[in-house]
């Protein structure tokens, strides 16, 4: 229930603190690069596990299997159900010794 009322009415509710990752999605047809939100003492595997059919990314570029950028959008809700990997921008790193 809410807690706190404005004396003209307004309602004011609690705000949820998050932070932005950079991340990088593969969905079935799509890679997407973007932000996703998630709270200071979460994982980014606890934003994904939770019951929410949608994810929402913001500054989202959505790229073509070849590779084009296609769409951008400052907002992009994305199924859960289609995404295949995510990996954190600050998590990649090249790879020795591949060709």
């Amino acid at each position: 229930m809410y807690s706190n009322f404005e004396e003209k009415g307004k309602i004011f509710t609690q705000v949820v603190t998050k932070k932005p990752i950079n991340v990088t999605i593969q969905t079935t047809n799509q890679l997407i690069r973007g932000k996703i939100h998630i709270r200071p003492e979460d994982r980014v595997k606890d934003e994904l596990n939770r019951k929410d059919l949608f994810i929402a990314v913001t500054d989202a570029t959505v790229f073509s299997p070849t590779g084009e950028a296609i769409y951008f959008s400052g907002f992009l809700s994305v199924n859960t159900e289609q995404i295949i990997w995510l990996m954190p921008d600050e998590e990649v790193k090249p790879a020795k010794g591949l060709k």
